[in-house]
């Protein structure tokens, strides 16, 4: 059953991917704003999700399992950052590639931060409804 969970949610984290960065499309200048988009989006997500399942709801490990490693681990890509960095010092672009560097380390901590505290006050709003 994880396995079959695994497997749907990456192939629907794979084609949310796809379609957001089809939709983004690229940056004239360069920069790969796309894959930036995806991976702060999911580490916002991902914060958000494990707070909500810690506090809020219980779910299975299958379902924790296919949406938090499936869904975000197929929509997220360390690869595709690491490839897109490597090709903007290659053409000549090194401030531009830390500029890509430093914005997914820094902003993916603060957007997975701000994931966690989304959810920590939904849960709080949550509570404080079923407790009036």
């Amino acid at each position: 059953m994880v396995a079959l969970a695994l497997a749907i949610g990456a192939f629907i984290g794979t084609l949310c991917r796809y379609g957001i960065g089809q939709w983004i499309g690229a940056s004239p200048a360069g920069f790969p704003t796309a894959t930036l988009s995806i991976n702060l989006l999911g580490c916002l997500f991902l914060g958000w999700f494990f707070t909500i399942v810690l506090y809020r709801i219980r779910v299975s490990p299958a379902v924790r399992i296919g949406i938090g490693t499936g869904f975000t681990g197929s929509f997220t890509t360390f690869s595709t950052f690491s490839v897109e960095t490597v090709n903007l010092v290659r053409n000549g672009c090194a401030g531009l590639a830390a500029g890509y560097v430093l914005a997914s380390l820094i902003g993916g901590v603060l957007f997975t931060a701000l994931g966690f505290t989304v959810a920590k006050r939904q849960s709080r709003r949550a509570k404080e409804g079923t407790a009036a």
